[in-house]
């Protein structure tokens, strides 16, 4: 049976083929050991009946009064294991601890704006987007040089935000600059 785990440090190891996707963001081992230390109830792995590691999701709580939050800063699921309902699987556990446990106001997650599987996906979610981040990924030629891609910010309120007051309308044409986005 497929379960969900804490991540752990060993699964660095044999995450490769979970990460090997044009459109997962990767990172240096010190970043995925700093969510490991600070956020490990936010830091899931799935892993299937024979132990292979099937995907993940990283995350973690920030913000200050109505903007404390669970922010999902990366999710993947490895290409032999897609369309399986893992993905929705890790982001409702996201979701509980966000509610249930960090009583936060909303979850949040940044995602590029070409990755329309991925926004469908957050859509049926019930996540919408709450504004455009202008060339919040750096191309190939690295920061400002023109090949940048925009994300959106796509939010899902939690049922301490009883106002709704963490998502609006129209949120693709509201659009800011990467320094802009803090918390």
């Amino acid at each position: 049976m497929t379960s969900l785990r804490p991540f752990s440090a060993l699964d660095l190891f044999s995450f490769n083929l979970t990460n090997l996707d044009i459109l997962t963001e990767n990172y240096d081992i010190k970043f995925y050991l700093s969510y490991l230390a600070r956020w490990p109830t936010l830091f899931t792995a799935v892993e299937s009946p024979e132990k292979n590691l099937m995907g993940y999701i990283m995350g973690k709580t920030e913000g200050r009064s109505t903007d404390w939050h669970g922010h999902v800063t990366a999710l993947s699921i490895s290409p032999t294991y897609r369309r399986l309902g893992l993905a929705r699987t890790l982001m409702n556990e996201l979701e509980r601890i966000t509610q249930d446990v960090a009583d936060g106001y909303f979850v949040d997650l940044f995602v590029r704006v070409s990755n329309r599987i991925a926004i469908g996906m957050y859509r049926q979610l019930g996540y919408s987007v709450y504004r455009r981040v202008v060339g919040y990924y750096s191309g190939d030629g690295g920061p400002g040089n023109g090949d940048d891609e925009d994300a959106y910010d796509m939010r899902k309120p939690m049922k301490r935000d009883k106002l709704k007051a963490s998502i609006r309308e129209n949120g693709e044409n509201f659009r800011v600059q990467p320094e802009d986005v803090y918390f």
